[in-house]
């Protein structure tokens, strides 16, 4: 059995005060599970001991560097989203709040730092020729196969290109390039409508669906450094175009432990559904060496805020759904992440399967330009260094 610590511990060994220790969870340098209450968080000793360990070793260079690729020390600066003491904020703003009740295009043009009318007050830019046959051959197909390889062959690069300089012109090719992935997602011509209300119409969807859909959208607009904003960023650094980052920030969302996390939570639901206990099905999963996907995250040992506001729209008539996040909870001691709340409001609204990977991919792209126009201010391309462990080469004797 692991062993656990309190807070109390775990601040005296490593010997900082509890508002460090909780620090050290924000920055993701620890990971906080729950207690035995909702107040108290545990600690895993072996955790502890390794941050422990790193504190003694000091800020050596190499161990430095080490440190920062996973949940680690930060790597660049940003001023786009902050995440401390369980909440996450854009430029300064509880992204929570702006999801209550403002418009996607509003919230990106905060995180743009332009007016939403000089991003999204243009006409919509129409289907590129030859795209009828792409279009055809992508017709049914989820999200995930089908949203990359349909905005590469419908976007182009001139808007947001580096020689672009003005800045206008640049926020406007950024607002064309959300509404044409929309209007991929879809498979809908581009439209000049609020993209929630795009959504809803293509997906049948009242006003409370089409409301949850922005509020979605909106949550899922930047998440500060996760592995494909910091492509999109690397991307910008190289002088490519924003377009480009969109398209290294969906490669990036494909993958199984990022965006790709949805599809893992629908099977898990299906497993579920399946299984009729809920609860004998997750110990098997868990019996297996299998985890529990969509739930968990190291940067909100108390429960996603994105997810808490989400599932917090979706009706009591899904009780069972409920009951299916308390069992799940009762065995890891973790609250369901933002790609489970995605999956559930697909589920909820009836939306096609993917649509929870798709909501995702159309609301980060959002961060992903928020991030390429940050990066363009500075003049370094992003280039760690290796650290070196495969075979020495031989000295000349």
């Amino acid at each position: 059995m692991p062993n656990y610590l309190s807070s109390s511990e775990a601040a005296a060994r490593l010997g900082v005060s509890r508002q460090t220790l909780y620090a050290y969870v924000s920055r993701g340098l620890l990971h906080a599970e729950a207690g035995d209450s909702h107040r108290e968080s545990r600690y895993l000793a072996d955790d502890v001991e390794r941050l422990a360990a790193q504190r003694t070793r000091g800020r050596k260079p190499k161990e430095v560097a080490k440190a920062t690729l996973s949940w680690g020390l930060p790597v660049l600066e940003s001023a786009i989203t902050l995440i401390e003491d369980g909440q996450m904020y854009y430029r300064g703003v509880n992204a929570v709040t702006l999801a209550e009740s403002d418009s996607v295009e509003a919230v990106a043009a905060h995180l743009w730092q332009c007016e939403a009318r000089t991003a999204f007050g243009g006409p919509a830019l129409p289907w590129p020729d030859g795209l009828a046959g792409l279009l055809a051959q992508h017709r049914g197909q989820r999200a995930e196969s089908s949203l990359l390889p349909l905005f590469t062959a419908a976007s182009d690069d001139d808007a947001t290109a580096l020689w672009q300089g003005a800045a206008a012109r640049q926020a406007q090719g950024c607002g064309d390039l959300v509404r044409m992935l929309a209007a991929c997602l879809l498979q809908a011509p581009p439209d000049t409508s609020p993209i929630h209300e795009q959504c809803a119409r293509a997906w049948g969807l009242d006003a409370a669906g089409a409301d949850l859909v922005r509020m979605a959208l909106v949550l899922s607009a930047d998440h500060e450094l996760n592995a494909s904003s910091f492509t999109a960023r690397c991307i910008a650094s190289t002088g490519a175009s924003l377009r480009a980052g969109i398209v290294g920030g969906l490669a990036a969302l494909t993958g199984g432990r990022h965006g790709g996390t949805t599809a893992r939570v629908e099977a898990l639901w299906d497993e579920r559904d399946r299984g009729g206990d809920a609860g004998a099905t997750l110990r098997e999963r868990l019996a297996r060496g299998e985890d529990l996907p969509g739930f968990g995250h190291h940067l909100y040992p108390g429960g996603d805020p994105r997810a808490i506001a989400m599932l917090g729209r979706i009706p009591p008539q899904r009780a069972a759904w409920q009951s299916f996040i308390d069992q799940a909870f009762g065995l890891v001691g973790q609250r369901p992440s933002l790609d489970f709340a995605l999956v559930a409001v697909r589920r909820h609204l009836g939306l096609p399967v993917g649509a929870a990977f798709g909501l995702f991919a159309l609301g980060r792209s959002i961060g992903w330009l928020a991030h390429g126009l940050e990066q363009r201010g500075s003049q370094n391309v992003i280039r760690p260094r290796a650290a070196y462990t495969g075979v020495r080469p031989e000295k000349p004797a």
